[in-house]
């Protein structure tokens, strides 16, 4: 008969077990994999072989770590485990690309517009804007390309795509750009995975916050509750792996270096004055914003102009006004602009002629063409800023990715007006930072993560490899 000691221990461990479940870190709900691409880097491998595993589950890798090939490396698993299709997921114009790179590697997929799928399973890569054509019973799978598009939890994409997932068993979200300024997306990308709730998220680690230096999500502010920081983090990495290079993972770096990044902010001057002033001052709300940027159009695509015209070589220009993309592609020779009023069709016909480089100087929004796309030929970027971060990262990101090989230029135009702006970017970069770098540090302290050498080359590797 066990003591009282032993009793003790016996329901210690129990409801230890109880707080784990409830926690929802425990759990694996996918398969062996059955076979690992021979083209996969060993940290891609690594990534994949845990998401196969974990069945439903987020990698979060910057732009040019081979994102597209471990989709679908996991999509293949999953139609061979299941003997049933996976849908793909992507940004406009991304879905060609993706088709190509199956292509290049080895694993077919197909791209459908209208729902369309063949009989005999496969990976079938569609855009986000045409997921209501699916239907979510034709698939034991789905890949988020650029999940980011699921951020804002309030959207009509996050409510479709959530919707969707809800009954597929085996799920997968990709993107480089994890919550740059924010928790929120976290929250969301938990609940298409079918783990947290959005809402359950901020009960179980946040409490409402009233001063102003906490986080902010509209008009509620938040605060981690008392020492619930560290649990969110271990909870956010029972789900998801994120990495900038390969040595988060604990792998070499080597042929994943950047070149150099040469951000230049340009301060333009105003040639009139914003109404009721008499120096230029910095914006103080949005509405004085848009009347600073409206005013200076002139000013700043001239100077834009100028720096394409200076380059040899392709170029981007992202703007966020219709005025400005339609100047900019009079004044800039051999430009052509992808606008919000084409059909998809003719957006992807321009997008994929940038990349191909039968289209010298592109001029787009960055909430059109800044997801997915490879554009590592181009080294040249003028650019208009705005508040999001997540548009700048993602748009300098295109051209700035592994895989690159050049210096990159980064041209900022703004003025007096909209200095505000370039302080909130910098802002912005310093959470993001601090964010992954707190993601990064619980992955791999719950990887137990050692020093090893590889060669004469320092790195970090997990234990269990």
């Amino acid at each position: 008969m066990a003591t009282k000691r032993e009793q003790q221990k016996a329901k210690k461990r129990k409801y230890d077990k109880f707080l784990l479940l409830k926690s929802q870190i425990d759990f694996n709900e996918g398969f062996e994999p059955i076979e690992l691409s021979e083209h996969l880097f060993e940290f891609q491998k690594s990534l994949t072989d845990w998401a196969i595993r974990k069945g439903r589950a987020a990698i979060f890798a910057d732009c040019g770590t081979g994102k597209t090939l471990m989709e679908l490396v996991w999509a293949d698993n999953v139609i061979r485990h299941t003997n049933k299709s996976v849908l793909l997921l992507t940004p406009l114009a991304v879905g060609q690309q993706v088709v190509k790179e199956g292509e290049k590697f080895g694993i077919p997929c197909i791209r459908s517009r209208d729902g369309v799928i063949p009989s005999k399973p496969s990976i079938v890569v569609t855009n986000y804007e045409r997921l209501h054509y699916f239907n979510a019973d034709d698939f034991a799978g789905v890949v988020g390309d650029e999940s980011s598009a699921i951020k804002n939890f309030q959207g009509k994409t996050k409510a479709a795509v959530t919707e969707f997932m809800r009954t597929i068993p085996f799920r997968l979200l990709c993107t480089a750009t994890a919550a740059p300024n924010d928790y929120f997306e976290l929250g969301t990308s938990s609940e298409a995975l079918g783990r947290l709730g959005f809402r359950d998220m901020i009960t179980q680690f946040f409490a409402q916050e009233t001063s102003k230096e906490h986080l902010g999500w509209g008009r509620t502010k938040y605060r981690f509750r008392g020492h619930a920081e560290r649990p969110f983090w271990r909870w956010v990495c029972s789900w998801a792996r994120a990495m900038r290079k390969p040595s988060d993972l604990g792998f070499p770096d080597k042929g994943f270096d950047l070149p150099p990044l040469h951000e230049r902010e340009t301060i333009v001057k105003a040639k009139f004055l914003r109404e009721g002033y008499l120096l230029s001052l910095p914006a103080i709300d949005m509405h004085e914003q848009r009347e600073e940027r409206r005013n200076t159009i002139e000013e700043r695509c001239e100077r834009a102009a100028e720096d394409v015209a200076g380059h040899d070589g392709a170029s981007v220009a992202w703007c966020h006004l219709n005025s400005e993309a339609d100047r900019l592609e009079k004044m800039i020779p051999n430009a052509k602009q992808v606008s919000g009023s084409m059909s998809d069709e003719q957006k992807e016909e321009r997008l994929l002629a940038f990349a191909s480089g039968d289209l010298e100087v592109l001029i787009t929004k960055p909430k059109l063409g800044a997801w997915g796309l490879n554009w590592q030929h181009c080294s040249n970027i003028v650019m208009f800023p705005s508040y999001s971060w997540e548009q700048y990262y993602q748009a300098v990101r295109r051209c700035y990715r592994f895989g690159q090989t050049k210096p990159v230029n980064v041209n900022i135009i703004t003025t007096e007006g909209e200095l505000n702006v370039l302080k909130s970017l910098r802002r912005k970069a310093d959470q993001t930072n601090k964010m992954f770098d707190s993601l990064v540090k619980e992955m791999n302290h719950e990887l137990n993560i050692e020093k090893v050498t590889y060669g004469n080359t320092k790195a970090e590797v997990p234990t269990w490899i």
